[in-house]
């Protein structure tokens, strides 16, 4: 089992993450270091690092789960990196495990020059400014099988404003119909 490695490798990633962006961006305010940092280590990123690395060639499966896609599972793949990053801090040290993080994430830190906005947040900052409340974010489906869940979720702004989208897990989704849904206002439709 590597889930205590992911445990710890999780808080790792974190720290070096949070340090990286401190140093990259002095000024910056810590609401938008804190955007910065969610998405730097969101399941999907760590995933894509862990692509990088090769990592789902070595995790041992059963031919049903490698004939399933999971070698390619974004969650799999994250809890296998940051396992990979705690089982680094534990034989060589914080430096040998900052040293990996920095290389594999300084690059995407110097990815975007401004704050991540998720939209989210820009729904209910364009929402509240217009005195219209809160965004509610109904789950309307689930689908596929357990270890790969597809969610829908509908958004909705009162009866006239809503938006629908589908994604791997609840959050996703979520952001997925935020996302259509300002795509909408900003076309005029809503």
């Amino acid at each position: 089992s590597y889930e205590r490695l992911e445990f710890l490798g999780d808080r790792v990633l974190g720290l070096v993450v949070a340090d990286l962006l401190l140093r990259r961006f002095p000024a910056e305010a810590e609401g938008d270091l804190a955007r910065r940092h969610a998405e730097l280590v969101r399941k999907e990123r760590v995933a894509a690092v862990a692509e990088d690395l090769g990592l789902g060639s070595y995790v041992a499966m059963t031919d049903g789960e490698i004939a399933s896609g999971s070698r390619e599972n974004a969650a799999i793949l994250c809890d296998v990196c940051e396992a990979v990053i705690g089982a680094l801090y534990l034989d060589g040290g914080f430096d040998a495990a900052a040293r990996l993080v920095a290389r594999h994430w300084a690059p995407l830190i110097e990815e975007s020059r401004t704050p991540p906005r998720d939209a989210k947040t820009a729904l209910q900052e364009w929402s509240q400014a217009r005195g219209l409340g809160l965004p509610v974010y109904l789950e309307t489906g689930r689908d596929g099988p357990d270890h790969a869940p597809v969610f829908t979720v509908m958004v909705s702004l009162g009866p006239t404003l809503t938006a629908v989208a589908m994604g791997g897990s609840k959050r996703q989704a979520e952001a997925g119909a935020a996302e259509a849904l300002l795509a909408d206002i900003a076309r005029g439709r809503r």
